[in-house]
């Protein structure tokens, strides 16, 4: 059945309302008449899209029996078709469309033809005219260019959905980095955000199944965070002090004097894009080095500090040859960031411990915390790619039989299930998600294995529980807290000493069985390392000899 037949039978009704509604969103959020008609045009082309797209879900797969093969082969398809539609959509639009396009594609719980297709658009960004540029800098700033600079490059050295970097020199000899947003951003913001949340709820009223309120809403708030660079700034300060002490860590210096809430100014630090493969090698660089020493940093932020950079990208991240270690990592763009609770953090380090030690019982108790209920038993597959009573070891993967009870599982899985899965799962937890997906694409390209990942967040679980059981962490906090908080904590502490001392046992306890395990984890992956360059070695001398040997005959032959 051919899409444009079925499109005729969508209620007419429904997707009149879906525009006119959508056209009376877009004037009340913005009164002005020409930003009103662009509002519109684009919102139409969302709404028609959209619309397309859950026709073709709806119809293409009507009477077809969902745990059949010819329903997956069909699903994938429509998949494939809908992804396509969006790439065009986001690249006809450009602005947040394409910011939304990279944060759908860096879901891993999307479908891959999704991912696939619209990563696509991380270098789809255009550079902005530079005349209006240097308006909103000399705007900014209150000064001329020539006051500020020795020198300025009018053409860009990157460009993105929302700003675009030029280099320059300051007047003191100093190279810099000036980020710069694109006009008009704020406006358009409203009209795009308004558009996206009605035609979620507008399909959610249609077919209550697909729902997408919990991707639009955790859009609007990073993007939201991302268009202010004051806040972009102080980020970037929170994280230099964070690893101030790592040095496979750089963070560029700002110069707050030259910084606003559309232009930031940053030191100039030079580097290659961490997947850039041929220039890791040219510079000497083990690319699975690289690998580890990034996974490394995020799980850091995530497990021990609470404050996650969320959009790790590989232009965000460059890899400097310099130093000892003979490289480090540079982080840029500290936009999109999210502060994980407390309570989230300590939580998030327990669910690794279970899923290293397949606790199925744990994962389950902290399921239920998080609020995913009897999902959480998916958990282990999501992040270890196990199942939650998996048999196989820690970075090994599924077994065959594995792979097929999973499948047959997944089979009976429904949309409703997807929605209520990613709507229960709290703020921090999409934060995560998302980053680890742009995280394992990386290491991938690097052609690192995911074991390395897998390693490095068990590490720094174990790591985050024991700086909370810690008493000299503990006091730190308390101090950091004011003297009130501090007298009413040590009371406390002096009133159940028994109790601390029990606790703090089994905390030690539970720190030395982990570390053990993680340490046999490590042995193990470095003798497999070992048995793979003795092999290899060895079949490199053995073909030689063969080559000798045939030289031999061919010698004596003649």
């Amino acid at each position: 059945m051919k899409l444009r037949h079925i499109y005729n039978k969508f209620p007419a009704k429904a997707t009149l309302f879906l525009i006119t509604a959508t056209g009376i969103s877009v004037a009340a959020t913005n009164p002005n008449l020409s930003d009103n008609v662009s509002g519109i045009v684009r919102s139409f082309r969302a709404i028609y899209t959209i619309t397309t797209n859950v026709v073709d879900y709806k119809y293409s797969l009507r009477g077809l029996p969902l745990e059949s093969d010819q329903y997956h082969r069909k699903l994938s398809e429509v998949h494939l078709r809908s992804a396509k539609r969006l790439l065009r959509l986001c690249e006809t639009n450009k602005g947040f469309y394409v910011k939304a396009g990279q944060f759908v594609a860096a879901m891993r719980q999307v479908p891959p033809e999704y991912s696939t297709t619209l990563s696509s658009l991380q270098d789809k960004a255009v550079p902005c005219d530079f005349k209006p540029i240097k308006e909103v800098i000399v705007r900014n700033l209150g000064q001329e260019l020539s006051d500020i600079f020795l020198s300025f490059d009018e053409k860009p050295i990157a460009a993105a959905s929302i700003a675009q970097v030029h280099r320059a020199v300051l007047k003191d000899d100093q190279e810099v980095a000036i980020k710069v947003q694109y006009p008009g951003l704020q406006k358009q913001m409203k009209i795009d955000i308004t558009t996206m949340d009605f035609l979620s709820n507008a399909i959610a009223w249609i077919f209550p199944e697909y729902r997408f309120g919990w991707m639009v809403s955790e859009f609007g708030r990073t993007i939201s965070f991302e268009l202010d660079f004051i806040q972009e700034a102080k980020n970037s300060e929170r994280t230099a002090k964070a690893f101030k002490h790592n040095k496979m860590v750089r963070v560029p210096h700002v110069f707050w004097e030259l910084t606003r809430s559309q232009v930031l100014t940053m030191q100039f630090c030079s580097g290659h894009k961490v997947d850039d493969l041929g220039c890791l090698k040219e510079a000497g660089i083990n690319p699975t080095k690289v690998a580890k020493a990034l996974v490394e940093v995020f799980a850091e932020m995530i497990f021990v500090h609470g404050f996650l950079h969320g959009d790790p990208h590989p232009g965000n991240i460059l890899v400097s040859p310099a130093g000892r270690n003979g490289f480090f990592l540079v982080l840029l763009d500290h936009g999109i960031y999210k502060e994980l609770s407390e309570e989230f953090r300590l939580e998030y380090c327990q669910l690794w411990n279970a899923l290293i030690l397949l606790d199925s019982k744990k994962i389950e108790i902290l399921g239920e915390r998080f609020g995913v209920g009897r999902y959480s038993r998916y958990f282990p597959v999501i992040f270890t790619g196990r199942t939650i009573d998996s048999k196989s070891a820690l970075g090994r993967g599924m077994s065959d039989e594995e792979k097929k009870n999973l499948k047959m599982e997944v089979k009976s899985l429904k949309m409703e299930d997807i929605s209520s899965f990613m709507e229960s799962l709290p703020p921090d937890f999409l934060t995560i998600l998302r980053t680890d997906g742009l995280l394992r694409s990386i290491i991938s390209k690097l052609g690192a294995p995911q074991r390395i990942r897998l390693l490095a967040y068990a590490k720094y679980s174990v790591y985050g529980l024991w700086t909370k059981s810690n008493p000299e962490s503990v006091k730190s906090q308390l101090v950091r807290t004011g003297s009130k908080v501090k007298l009413t904590a040590y009371t406390v502490y002096s009133n159940s000493t028994d109790k601390y001392v029990t606790s703090r046992f089994k905390s030690i306890f539970s720190y030395i069985q982990l570390k053990l395990f993680l340490e046999f984890l490590e042995l193990t992956s470095q003798m497999r390392d070992l048995q793979f360059l003795v092999m290899h070695k060895l079949k490199q001398f053995l073909f030689g000899a063969v080559q000798l040997l045939k030289g031999g005959h061919f010698l004596s032959a003649l």
